[in-house]
């Protein structure tokens, strides 16, 4: 008897650990793995043939098509004769910048070697991409897209399009990659682009049906160059952008800057017929322009007329649109709660920073730097550095919070701050490009933009209350851009000229966000199958 009622407590035990089994499993993201390998291969994509970065035999790469919270399990097998990483633009890696994918924060993969990452798209939405990282393979592709699809059971702020098509729209050379990285190794400059490709190719077109609703998902994957995208005879109406659901104006053309993403929709309310899309480069002195078609299904006629032109002027017009992209306060993102919860505009920051970008000539070189330091990458990543406290890898005190006319110097520099640090940064460029500026591990609020030198007193002209956050944002001519940063993610940070070139020559350093206090409720460990290189080989975990 007493046995017999042991043995049913036993199945009642063993029954219940069941169900809290499968409830856990059914409460957990879902799993997609995949396996990438990454190859040369011989394509034409202006009309002359040279080698580009094919990913699983693919140009541009596949797409990683997910949904908000899904556990990405993606091995990376490298067929190159170099070292290669690919780093995930946008994907906030939350507690993670062990999976970053940059030189900072990861040992390369190194060649017939291979490297699983492990990532989560953690309470995210929105258009994004993924490019490499290391050298100067992004000139040679190796990109691709990444779609986050929200969770069916949120809401999203807009009538759900029949379809959507995907745009990686870029500048592209058909200099080999090694011999532009020479070229700038050697103290050059990047060349003027030959030409501009829309999803690898100079000719392409989107096919819909009449009276339908698409969505255009647009990244600038280019290397260094702006561009204005139109449609003839549409309006394109912005929802969303770098994850963020904005107000919805409609728009002829949209400046999309280095780095840049946004969702648009597009209605096919016209006559029947083939309409031209444009892509122009834009603040450059010679223009470049791609030209494809959209097409409605029952069309027979072909496109005609004249493409539609380029909007009047450049930094008046862009800039205006610039401050049109608002924040959709009552919307929700990725989470069920409305963006607008969070008042932004109320949080006095902790700290304020004001980075200027520069130009300098050091040894005769052309270089970049942010208030005169030109960042240099060492063999060991930094993010390893720290984590196993290795001396001598870099600097915590090499870039100073506000410019000065110090002399320019080299150094693989890192910027601390505090986890839950509210920071106000301010872009300064004193130079006549337009830059673009971005950060991994965050999205930021976007406040201000204006012309000439920042002051203090020009914190008047901020917009608290409904300014939009993205990961990547542009700086004008002459001009500053200013944002807000709420620290809530704990890690070693890029934050970089999405200007490849520039980059690549040392404009970037990476943010340091801490805590004295070790907990995995702030940062994961690192993975198991971390790669160890430089001063870090041999280190355990």
């Amino acid at each position: 008897m007493a046995r017999g009622k042991a043995t049913s407590l036993l199945h009642i035990l063993l029954l219940g650990s069941l169900l809290i089994s499968l409830v856990s499993v059914k409460g957990e993201s879902p799993y997609k793995f995949y396996t990438w390998t990454v190859t040369y291969g011989i394509i034409s994509p202006l009309g002359v043939p040279q080698q580009v970065i094919l990913i699983n035999g693919q140009f541009p790469g596949p797409k990683l098509e997910v949904v908000t919270n899904d556990n990405i399990i993606l091995n990376l097998i490298n067929k190159l004769d170099q070292p290669f990483l690919l780093t995930w633009n946008g994907i906030k890696q939350r507690k993670n910048s062990w999976q970053d994918g940059v030189l900072g924060t990861n040992c390369p993969i190194p060649p017939n070697s291979n490297f699983t990452y492990k990532f989560q798209t953690k309470d995210q939405i929105g258009t994004y991409n993924y490019f490499p990282s290391t050298a100067f393979h992004k000139a040679a592709g190796g990109f691709g897209a990444i779609n986050v699809y929200a969770r069916p059971r949120i809401p999203i702020p807009y009538p759900l399009p029949v379809s959507d098509f995907t745009l990686l729209i870029g500048d592209w050379f058909k200099t080999n990659h090694k011999t532009l990285q020479q070229r700038l190794d050697s103290g050059g400059v990047l060349p003027f682009p030959d030409g501009m490709l829309i999803n690898g190719q100079t000719q392409t077109s989107f096919t819909g049906d009449q009276g339908k609703t698409y969505m255009l998902r647009i990244s600038n994957v280019g290397l260094s160059s702006t561009f204005n995208f139109r449609i003839q005879g549409h309006k394109m109406k912005v929802v969303e952008v770098e994850g963020s659901h904005v107000i919805q104006n409609d728009y002829e053309s949209l400046d999309v800057h280095v780095g840049q993403s946004l969702s648009l929709l597009v209605t096919l309310n016209q006559p029947p017929k083939d309409y031209y899309i444009v892509a122009s480069t834009r603040f450059l002195r010679r223009k470049l322009n791609f030209t494809g078609l959209l097409r409605y299904s029952n069309s027979r006629v072909p496109a005609s007329g004249a493409p539609p032109p380029l909007p009047p002027g450049e930094l008046i017009w862009s800039m205006r649109q610039a401050r049109t992209f608002r924040w959709n306060l009552t919307a929700n993102a990725a989470r069920p709660n409305p963006q607008g919860s969070f008042h932004y505009g109320k949080i006095k920051p902790t700290k304020s920073f004001v980075f200027s970008n520069s130009a300098p000539l050091i040894n005769g070189k052309q270089r970049y730097a942010v208030n005169g330091v030109s960042y240099v990458n060492s063999e060991t990543p930094v993010k390893l550095a720290d984590h196993f406290n290795i001396a001598g890898v870099f600097s915590t005190n090499a870039i100073q919070s506000f410019p000065s006319n110090s002399r320019v110097t080299v150094a693989t520099s890192v910027v601390q701050a505090s986890l839950h640090d509210f920071l106000e940064i301010v872009f300064q460029n004193n130079e006549k490009s337009v830059q673009s500026w971005h950060l991994d591990g965050y999205d930021f609020w976007v406040v201000g933009f204006g012309s000439g030198q920042w002051t203090p007193a020009k914190r008047r002209l901020y917009n608290l209350a409904d300014a939009l956050t993205r990961h990547t944002t542009q700086v004008y001519p002459n001009a500053w851009t200013t944002i807000l940063v709420s620290l809530d993610n704990q890690g070693m940070w890029s934050m970089r000229s999405a200007r490849w070139d520039r980059q690549y020559l040392g404009q970037q350093f990476y943010l340091k966000v801490w805590d004295p206090v070790k907990s995995l409720a702030n940062e994961y460990n690192p993975p198991d199958n971390l790669l160890r290189c430089g001063k870090a080989v041999g280190r355990h975990l």
